[in-house]
């Protein structure tokens, strides 16, 4: 399977819907949290500080810094802020609890994991673990000088994200990957993002080989790696080198559902996906098409809302308030402006998404669709007029594409991204989408709005409606940002 068949097949569309229309089995629904039973469990220090610094300065690229004083407080701190559980939901018809995490996921169902491996951190075992979310601690799952086997980098610490695809498509099918993808992309900026507030630099790597790193972390079956995430900086606390030979624990991965479920199509695109272990360096994708537009955004808004704060709060909208409440177009620059910076990845020096916007109520902009160029920080206006019930339609007919001030179509050079990357390129274009939600999500927060990911959209319709060739873009992910209906069933 190439990447092409798989998206055209994983496209919506009314006759798509009709013809799969799914019946959830909540007796088989995967468990949301991957624990190692019978592994050795290390504490994370409780209520880690907040990281202090404004949201949006973090966005901009600015570094913060962190009074950590031992390795385990350093790590609390990063996960607390960037995969932790932030809060709770109670379903009001039975009493049921659920959990949301600081990284968000379609339909909170969390198929990424959190693995990390670490290197001379002051008062913590060299060794590999797993952090688990659902008591915020960590699993240990090797001691010794395991980064040595894992990757060259001298990082003291170095992430392995992973993703879990049968955990999505249990609820979504065969477009489920693509979701996959997309939270990967949330997961990683929400771990740079955290990582920048307490005074580390990070670098991600997405080209490697595949089933050596699936061996090297022994993996279960159902965990796929996706992103190597490596952190440097002096607000991590060193000490002394643990002995080299690694020792692995005896644990082992828990079961998640009683059945799970094979989805051919996901296993084939995943499998076209995959790096070989002989997989080289990585190439140099093409730049993207620079462009202008008439309308020149103003001076971003600022705002002084700790990363902390933001990153703790931030929820998904389900619902906005429609009527007369209005976003101001310097809200709208300073979001724009957060989704512009530059991205630290081998995959990232040529960016593959562009930004199309439907705006609702923006002050200042006449409701329409705009193209946004982010290297001159300008609009190009391609429609004018009203565009909350084509925006809402657009989105398989949900009402908050069209009650926000803003939504966003994501358009995505695939074609160029694979002529780079072959179809590896398109796990690339997702991860890129998703980490554009992610400041997304975090800029709205700190200028006191709320936004939402919409990963469900008729695909050629949008196509259709922006005026797109075939070789203009695809497609990949749909958004929307403005003032939320409030969710009483959200517990701090």
């Amino acid at each position: 399977m190439t990447w092409h068949e798989y998206h055209e097949c994983t496209k919506h569309s009314v006759e798509s819907l009709r013809r799969a229309r799914r019946v959830l089995d909540w007796a088989n629904m995967p468990d949301p949290f991957r624990h190692y039973e019978g592994t050795p469990v290390l504490d994370l220090p409780a209520e880690p500080l907040t990281p202090e610094i404004a949201s949006l300065d973090v966005l901009h690229g600015k570094i913060g810094a962190t009074v950590a004083a031992d390795g385990p407080t350093f790590l609390s701190q990063l996960l607390f802020y960037s995969a932790a559980i932030s809060a709770s939901k109670r379903v009001p018809s039975t009493g049921y609890r659920y959990a949301l995490r600081v990284n968000p996921s379609s339909g909170n169902l969390h198929p990424t994991e959190f693995h990390f491996a670490t290197r001379g951190l002051k008062g913590w075992p060299d060794g590999l673990y797993h952090y688990r979310p659902s008591s915020h601690m960590a699993e240990q799952r090797a001691r010794g000088d395991f980064m040595a086997s894992l990757t060259g980098d001298d990082a003291p610490l170095v992430f392995v994200l992973t993703s879990i695809a049968w955990r999505e498509a249990w609820k979504y099918g065969e477009r489920a990957y693509r979701y996959c993808l997309h939270d990967m992309g949330h997961a990683w900026q929400a771990l740079v993002l955290a990582a920048r507030a307490i005074g580390c630099e990070s670098f991600a790597s997405a080209h490697f080989p595949d089933d050596e790193i699936t061996r090297l972390c022994r993996l279960n079956e159902d965990e796929w790696p996706m992103l190597m995430v490596a952190l440097r900086g002096s607000s991590i606390p060193s000490g002394d080198a643990h002995p080299p030979d690694v020792s692995w624990s005896e644990g082992y991965a828990n079961r998640l559902s009683n059945e799970s479920i094979d989805y051919a199509m996901i296993d084939s695109m995943h499998a076209a996906t995959k790096l070989c272990t002989d997989c080289g360096a990585i190439r140099e994708a093409e730049p993207a098409a620079a462009g202008r537009g008439e309308i020149v955004l103003p001076r971003p808004a600022s705002a002084t809302r700790g990363f902390g704060d933001v990153a703790r709060t931030r929820r998904s909208a389900l619902g906005f308030q429609g009527g007369r409440l209005s976003m101001s177009l310097a809200h709208l620059s300073a979001i724009l402006d957060a989704a512009a910076q530059p991205f630290s990845a081998d995959f990232s020096r040529a960016r593959f998404v562009q930004l199309h916007l439907y705006v609702h109520r923006v002050d200042g902009l006449e409701p329409g669709v705009y193209r946004h160029w982010p290297e001159s920080g300008e609009l190009e206006k391609m429609q004018s007029g009203d565009q909350r019930v084509a925006a809402a339609g657009l989105s398989l007919g949900q009402d908050l594409a069209g009650d926000c001030c803003v939504a966003f179509s994501m358009i995505a050079d695939i074609d160029r991204a694979v002529r780079s990357h072959g179809d590896r390129g398109y796990r690339y274009v997702h991860f890129e989408a998703g980490a554009l939600g992610q400041r997304l999500y975090l800029a709205a927060e700190a200028l006191g709005l709320r936004a939402t990911g919409i990963g469900a959209f008729f695909d050629d319709a949008v196509h259709r409606y922006l005026n797109l060739a075939p070789d203009q873009g695809q497609v990949i992910y749909h958004f929307a940002i403005g003032h939320p209906v409030p969710d009483p069933r959200l517990d701090a």
